[in-house]
């Protein structure tokens, strides 16, 4: 299960911190990502980190404002993104899965989601 948390409204140019926190797994994964959802659009890959080596990957469109991290020790994946802008408004879910791909459907555990509203 993963819970996510630290979503809210914020102004433009804020910053935020995501968290999700995974309680159990029946597996490893090999990769744990962020996607978000805005109304009208589709699910966007936002950024993914393995597991393992902690490499990292960012969609264009965040690349530079957010950045990703774990902490192996707690079961727990941060987004901080900064310079937040109206275009990042949506809903925000964690993922953990066995590929790290921008494709949902290699992901086997989802969050329920944190909303994010920049104005």
């Amino acid at each position: 299960q993963l819970v996510e948390s630290g979503g809210g409204p914020v102004q433009a140019g804020d910053s935020l911190k995501l968290t999700c926190i995974a309680s159990e797994y029946t597996y490893s994964p090999t990769a744990i990502a962020w996607f978000r959802l805005a109304p009208g659009k589709e699910r966007e890959g936002v950024a993914t980190i393995y597991t393992g080596s902690s490499s990292t990957n960012y969609a264009d469109s965040v690349k530079g404002r957010f950045t990703i991290s774990q902490d192996n020790a707690k079961n727990t994946v941060y987004l901080q993104m900064n310079s937040l802008k109206p275009e990042d408004t949506a809903m925000y879910y964690c993922a953990a899965g066995a590929r790290c791909t921008w494709e949902p459907r290699w992901y086997n555990y989802w969050g329920q989601g944190t909303q994010v509203t920049v104005s």
